[in-house]
Order: C-alpha cells, then structure tokens, then sequence
C-alpha cells in the first residue's frame, strides 16, 4: 500500500492527516484553501470522499462528517477517507449558496485552474480529491425555506451507485439522471460512483436527519468494504426507488396553509394546502395531481402565483409500502433525550 499524495502532501497508511488545499487568493491578501482530514487504514482498500456544503449554506453535512470523522469504527479502516466538510467555504462564511462570482459550484465542474473562483474550487476539489478517489458521497440539503426529506440521489444504472444507495437505507431513492456541469457528472466520467444524500434545509442542523447521514455513510462504507460488516444479521431495508418526480406550483398569491408532513403520502385530487388572502376573503386549495410522497416543500408561509410548494415523488404502487418505511425511519433516528453524550459513537445528544 503505497502513500497518497495529495496538494502537496504525503499520507502513509496509518497515518491521520489534516491538510489545507490552497484554491486562490483573495483581495484581502488572505488565501482561500480547503481543509480535507485523511484517515488511512495499514491495509488496502477503497478510497471514499464525503463531502459537505458544495452549497455553502447546506450545512448538516457539516456535523455529519464531524460525527463520522469520530466515529469508534474508523479505527478499523481499510482504504483510505477523505473528509471534507466544508468546500464552498467562502459560502459557508458569508450563509449563501454561492461563490462571490454568483455561480453554482455544482454546475461548475470540471472548473479551471485559471477561470473564476469557482471554477479555481471546483478544479481544485476536483483534481486533488475526487480524481484520486474510488466511491463518493457528497452531503446536500433542501434551499433556504426549502426542507427535503431524506432521500438519495444517484444514477441507479450504474451497479456500483445502485449498490451504496441501497446501503446507505434511507426509505426513498430517487434515480437522478446527472446534470451538466455538477460533481456526479465529472466523477462519473471518470469511474467514480458518487451518490447524493438530500435532507432537511439550508442554514440548519436537524437531528434526525443528521443521525441518518452518519448511519448512511458508516453502511456505505461496511458495504464497499471499509469496515467489517455489522454484527446485526437483518440487512438494513432497501429503498424504494423513485423515477418520476414533480412539483405542484402554488395557483394563486398569499398566505399558504400546510396540511401535510414531509414524506407524507399524498392521492391524487387531495387538497394538501390552501393559499389565503390575508384578509379572509379567499382560499384556494392546493391539490395533489398525482399519488405519490412528498420528499419536499416551502416552509415559507408566504407565496407568489408559480412559487414551488410540494415536490411529489411517485412510487405507483409502493406508495403504501414508502408509508410504512418512513414510519421505521423516523422511529429509529428519533433521539432519546435520556441518552448520554457519546462522542465517538453514531448517537449523539440531540442539538437544542
């Protein structure tokens, strides 16, 4: 097992490294730089990244890699992780999505080496992290006023993808073909399985939903062979895969009333929400067109005509299957206030 080079750097298996990936300077004759940890096993195995706040403001990802990064499991490791919880940093500074040139690092990949600033992150992550990598996992959440409920997001035609999402056993799974310009794209032209856990809404941390993410990618890495396999003898239950999903646009300008939880089951003609004039006069419903789970929606109570309020995921007959799979979720990452503060375990306290 040979060491890994990386900006710059020499880790030796065994070795637990923090580095900085210097990206640019800025005008403040600072250098705005990545900061990665590398935990690498004594024996061979896979590399995986996991990467957090590609949008800066999407921040569970954050404390996700935290916890796992002090998880008791890693001191079996095989392979290599490459932790990086932070990318867009000047975003996560300043509590926005995006870099100072307004673009989306997302669609911005491969990026360049003398383009914008996000083009000089993108190409720096790309090169010096993702290229040397076998497996991805990169953490997301909904936009601001925006929650999403946990899901992952790959492309299901590619086995090795098929197989992490299946690990990772959260209840839903939507088969995300790649957009241009974004990470998946550039790392699956090169080979790299990389899936994308959505959950929860920019600017906060939300514990259920973070307890998952560290279950998630401690599964995932049990299933490429990272850690040893779980001493449970029941497999984690797969999710139900989604191909089809769509959002219901609010019809009319007002205060919006919601009557329906995210993954919530949903029938086609039910009304899940009114739009009301502040003064009382009018409501107008808003109705599910199609069966289905809701995997997304505003928290804002205030609407324009056209604004996205619920995104519905269709799962045909599965629908009440998804149901009970959701119920099961949210008993399981639900935190026991009673449970003691537990630093290097998957169970933390809850975050008040």
């Amino acid at each position: 097992m040979s060491d890994l080079e990386i900006g710059g750097f020499t880790v030796s298996p065994g070795q637990r490294k923090t580095i900085r990936l210097p990206v640019a300077a800025m005008y403040t004759h600072d250098d705005l730089s990545i900061t990665a940890q590398i935990i690498r096993g004594r024996r061979p195995g896979p590399v995986l990244f996991i990467s957090g706040a590609i949008h800066g403001d999407e921040i569970n990802g954050v404390e996700i890699i935290r916890r796992v990064l002090q998880h008791r499991a890693l001191k079996s490791i095989r392979g290599t992780l490459i932790a990086i919880p932070i990318v867009n940093v000047y975003g996560f500074l300043h509590h926005t999505r995006y870099l100072p040139d307004g673009r989306d690092l997302n669609r911005s990949f491969p990026g360049s080496a003398k383009g914008s600033l996000t083009g000089r992150v993108a190409h720096t992550f790309l090169t010096e992290v993702v290229s040397k990598c076998t497996h991805g996992i990169d953490l997301h959440t909904g936009a601001r006023h925006r929650s999403n409920f946990p899901q992952i997001r790959a492309d299901l035609d590619d086995p090795a993808a098929l197989a992490m999402t299946e690990a990772f056993a959260v209840p839903l799974a939507i088969d995300s073909k790649i957009r241009d310009g974004s990470l998946r794209e550039c790392a699956g032209d090169s080979g790299i399985p990389v899936i994308l856990y959505e959950a929860g809404e920019a600017l906060r941390f939300e514990e259920v939903y973070i307890r998952a993410g560290v279950t998630g990618i401690i599964n995932v890495m049990r299933s490429i062979g990272m850690l040893p396999r779980s001493r449970s003898k029941k497999p984690p239950a797969g999710p139900i895969v989604s191909d089809q999903t769509s959002w219901l646009r609010s019809p009319d300008s007002g205060v919006l009333r919601t009557f329906v939880p995210l993954g919530a089951k949903v029938e086609k003609g039910q009304v899940i929400a009114v739009v009301a004039d502040p003064l009382g006069t009018t409501e107008t419903p808003i109705v599910a067109t199609t069966h289905g789970v809701v995997i997304g929606r505003t928290n804002l109570p205030l609407v324009y005509e056209g604004d996205a309020t619920f995104h519905i995921a269709q799962y045909g007959r599965k629908v009440g299957k998804v149901e009970t799979q959701v119920e099961k979720f949210q008993e399981q990452h639900q935190p026991d206030e009673d449970t003691p503060f537990k630093p290097d375990a998957v169970s933390e306290a809850p975050i008040a």
